[in-house]
């Protein structure tokens, strides 16, 4: 279904490794569970690649569960205070980084498994804090050195295995974990901004993110609704139109959308492959902050200025509200730009200058705009794609 839709890559999530049947077991043991995957990875690897998508792989290699055969191995392993039952999240312990040893061994298993399987994309998972922060290795008057430490390690990881195996793409996460940081950026240039991925804590998530980061480091996905999260039920459009000012995937299964909603998600990858370069590595600004006020906006332009795209996300819906504008910013005074707007499918919206966009501003709140009936919901975002005529 994801092939026939136009996705270009599949990702296998946790579940595939060591004794892995719930979230108890198999942390540690980076070993493919040939019970659940006959032959191991490459036959189903194989058959993803032959329906035209890469393939990636979920690991968490900074973790390890109790119920391990790494554990069992090494129970010292683990940052822990002497003299005390060491307390796990999730049922997971947090390996000691600040060890070589314990680095090399992680090093040897995921090097294995990205030698054996053609495998294009890591999503390098962090799922929870770092606590007793000490490490048997050191003296106690050292102990202050070992979060550095454990970082330089994770460091020394992902330098050895983006140099072995530079060809693929390492995500991060995230950034409620700390991971958001230029010298994470430098082995994977992009980062799962959160587990959050309802669209409208998006609006914060995202816009907040971008005062530090370009948008093309950020993960960024369309999820089913009612949202695991919030219970809220975004429209599909909106989920999309958020996920665009950034990475942008899908998490849900498609078997369950509606045929017009298959539909949709076939037109919204089409029009993200279409306009990536422009969403990823245009200019960003901010036009309209989700912490003060209903609407968010915001806008992406080419270098050149003959190339837009505007995003409007307004939360709450409201009766007799008075009219709206969205004032764009960077544009060409001068230039005459043509404005199609977008929310389910496209469709024209006008000419106007530069100057008068900026100044005047883009009026959001007309039938023209789609705010008639089938704007009339909470939730409720388009985009404006702007183009410059030729003079």
């Amino acid at each position: 279904k994801a092939a026939s839709l136009g996705v270009g890559l599949m990702v296998l999530d946790d579940g595939w490794f060591g004794k892995r049947d719930s979230d108890t077991s198999g942390l540690g043991d980076w070993f493919v569970n040939t019970e659940k995957l006959k032959g191991g990875l490459s036959p189903l690897i194989e058959k993803i690649n032959a329906l035209g998508m890469k393939f990636g792989i979920w690991i968490e290699p900074e973790m390890v569960n109790e119920d391990s055969d790494l554990y069992r191995e090494h129970p010292d392993w683990i940052l822990q205070a002497p003299g005390r039952k060491p307390s796990h999240g999730r049922f997971q312990y947090v390996l000691d980084f600040s060890r070589k040893e314990v680095v090399d061994r992680i090093y040897e298993m995921m090097a294995k498994l990205l030698s054996e399987a053609k495998i294009s994309y890591v999503k390098w998972d962090m799922n929870r804090s770092i606590t007793e922060c000490f490490s048997p290795a050191l003296p106690a008057d050292r102990q202050g050195e070992v979060f550095h430490r454990y970082i330089l390690g994770v460091y020394d990881l992902y330098e050895r295995l983006t140099s072995k195996f530079p060809y693929i793409l390492f995500e991060s996460c995230a950034s409620g974990g700390a991971r958001f940081d230029p010298g994470m950026l430098y082995y994977a240039p992009q980062t799962w901004t959160s587990d959050d991925t309802d669209a409208i804590e998006r609006l914060k998530i995202q816009h907040g993110t971008s005062y530090c980061y370009p948008i093309s480091s950020m993960g960024s996905h369309v999820s089913t609704a009612p949202n695991h999260q919030t219970g809220r039920n975004t429209p599909l459009h909106t989920r999309a139109n958020a996920a665009y000012f950034g990475t942008f995937g899908y998490e849900l299964d498609l078997n369950t959308l509606s045929e017009e909603e298959q539909e949709q998600v076939k037109d919204q990858i089409r029009f993200m492959k279409e306009y990536r370069h422009l969403l990823q590595f245009g200019t960003f600004y901010r036009l309209e902050s989700p912490f003060e006020g209903n609407v968010t906006g915001w806008m992406v332009i080419s270098g050149d200025k003959k190339e837009a795209i505007a995003g409007w996300f307004r939360v709450l819906s409201g009766a007799n509200q008075p009219c709206s504008r969205l004032y764009l910013k960077g544009l060409d005074p001068d230039a005459a730009y043509h404005v199609t707007v977008r929310r389910e499918t496209e469709r024209e919206f006008g000419q106007f200058y530069g100057d008068e966009l900026m100044n005047a501003g883009l009026i959001t709140s007309d039938a023209s705009s789609s705010s008639g009936a089938e704007g009339l919901c909470d939730f409720e975002s388009r985009l404006f794609i702007l183009k410059a005529e030729n003079k």
